[in-house]
C-alpha cells in the first residue's frame, strides 16, 4: 500500500509540475505542447498505477496513450505548418494567422 501511494504522489507532482510548465512557458508554442505531453504522462502513469492497485484490466490505459500520442502528433503538425507559414511559433503572431 506504501508504495501504490508513493507512486500517486509522485505522478501528482509530475502533473503539478507539467501544469507550471504549461501556463509559465507561454511565449512558444512548442514550449505549451511539451507541457501538455509531460501533463499527459503523468495522468498516464496514474491510471495505470490505479488500474494495477485495483486489478483492473490495461486496456482503458492503452486507449489513452493512444489518444495522446495522437494530440501530440497534431500538435507538432500544427506547430511544423505554423514555423514554415510565419517563421516562428509565437502566440503573439497567432493573431497574424486569421484569415
Amino acid at each position: 500500500m506504501l508504495e501504490f501511494s508513493v507512486g500517486v504522489l509522485c505522478f501528482m507532482i509530475m502533473a503539478i509540475c507539467g501544469l507550471g510548465a504549461f501556463i509559465s512557458n507561454h511565449k512558444h508554442l512548442l514550449n505549451v505542447l511539451l507541457g501538455l505531453e509531460f501533463i499527459m504522462l503523468s495522468v498516464f502513469g496514474m491510471l495505470s498505477v490505479n488500474m494495477a492497485g485495483v486489478g483492473l484490466s490495461g486496456v482503458f490505459v492503452m486507449f489513452f496513450l493512444a489518444m495522446a500520442a495522437c494530440e501530440g502528433a497534431l500538435g507538432l503538425s500544427l506547430l511544423v505548418s505554423t514555423v514554415r507559414s510565419h517563421g516562428n511559433d509565437y502566440f503573439s503572431s497567432f493573431g497574424v494567422l486569421v484569415c
